[in-house]
């Protein structure tokens, strides 16, 4: 083992190289940051993950994360676990496909349930596209069995663009995951594609009874909201129970929306953003019958995924929405009063392509960093 002390003004860093053994990492807390509200210290943990796209916490202490590659790691004690999780299928890395949400079910300490999103090829051998897959199962040691696919969303895209994939279980019991409308815009709009939409199933994959769409002919019975872009975030109140997500826009009007049974989202048909080439992808960014968002941001911050702060650890962030920016690197505060955005702050700025971020069991702020892989805690200072 060999230990690295360097002092950088007020700082020490702590680089700790573990040279033998199953764990390896790189461990080091920072000075104070005060920001707005809150003064608070990082801890991070070096894992060398490229693109850390999910994470959940185990109830043992064990923290899951995807790699986008097709990985899933384990950091025990702040440590990576060199040896990933076997079992996990096969996934289409290109991209913006790959590995993405882990979530657990409600009931996890009894039926030991894990769900998986993923973009899965369509000929392993040789592939020319990919969909969007929702799968469940149960991890024994270091290997995932009892392996369900309950969702897929055919069929079969040449494109390799807005997967979705990000998942969230409701106060109903019930799964809502998200399929992005993969580069091809004017399907969002219909009931009978998969193409940009949030999902609602029962915990197995069945369809719940009172599904908006449940009776409509032709639709996709599973289809709980609509006219999505690429939503990359759901998150539920703990507050008010109901479901929140952030979805990409285009050059422009990545939204902050409130998921509600039935409704439609507008794209393409209305957007605060434009296209990539400059030109108008509609001249509306608001029309009758389809939802406004309850906040856009233009030019965009590529938005990822999203939680609510009902931490005791954080009293004056309670009550608080932070959002991920991969495009501006960095994190967003986001107070709220009811439904309405009253205040944002920026966190961390530059920091790197803020992918994911949560709340453990014990009530602790965590985000991953792509590129460099890092796995960051936010402590508050107590005094």
């Amino acid at each position: 083992m060999i230990a690295i002390f360097q002092k950088m003004g007020t700082r020490f860093l702590l680089i700790t190289l573990l040279l033998s053994g199953s764990l390896t990492s790189c461990y080091s807390q920072e000075k104070n940051i005060r920001s707005e509200k809150l003064e608070f210290t990082t801890e991070t943990i070096e894992t060398g993950i490229s693109v850390p796209w999910g994470m959940v916490f185990l109830p043992g202490g064990d923290i899951l994360v995807t790699d986008k590659t097709g990985k899933i790691r384990v950091i025990r004690d702040n440590k990576l676990v060199e040896t990933p999780i076997e079992g996990v299928p096969l996934v289409y890395n290109r991209s913006q496909g790959g590995l993405f949400d882990l979530e657990l079910h409600p009931d996890y300490k009894n039926n030991e349930w894990i769900y998986i999103s993923y973009a899965a090829p369509d000929d392993p051998a040789k592939p020319t596209g990919a969909i969007t897959y929702i799968m469940r199962a149960k991890l024994s040691g270091s290997k995932l069995t009892d392996q369900q696919i309950i969702f897929k969303g055919s069929p079969f895209s040449k494109g390799g663009v807005h997967f979705g994939g990000r998942m969230e279980f409701g106060t109903d019991g019930y799964l809502y995951f998200s399929i992005g409308e993969r580069g091809e815009k004017e399907k969002a709009q219909s009931l009978e594609l998969y193409n940009g939409k949030i999902y609602r199933v029962k915990d197995d994959g069945s369809i719940p009874a009172d599904n908006p769409f449940i009776d409509t002919p032709g639709a996709i019975k599973a289809i709980y909201s609509y006219g999505h872009r690429n939503p990359q975030g759901l998150a539920l109140s703990p507050f008010t129970g109901q479901l929140w997500e952030t979805e990409h826009g285009p050059m422009g009007g990545d939204e902050l929306n409130i998921i509600r049974k039935g409704k439609n989202y507008g794209w393409p048909k209305i957007t605060y953003g434009i296209d990539y080439d400059g030109k108008l992808i509609s001249k509306d960014s608001v029309m009758e019958g389809m939802e406004q968002p309850v906040t856009f941001w233009r030019p965009s911050i590529g938005t990822s995924n999203l939680v609510f702060i009902n931490s005791d650890k954080y009293p004056s962030w309670k009550g608080n929405i932070l959002v991920c920016s991969m495009a501006k690197q960095y994190l967003e505060r986001v107070e709220l009063e009811g439904d309405k955005v009253v205040h944002q702050e920026k966190l961390f700025q530059g920091i790197g392509r803020v992918r994911t971020v949560a709340v453990s069991p014990e009530g602790f702020i965590y985000l991953t960093v792509e590129g460099a892989g890092k796995i960051i805690k936010i402590v508050p200072v107590i005094k």
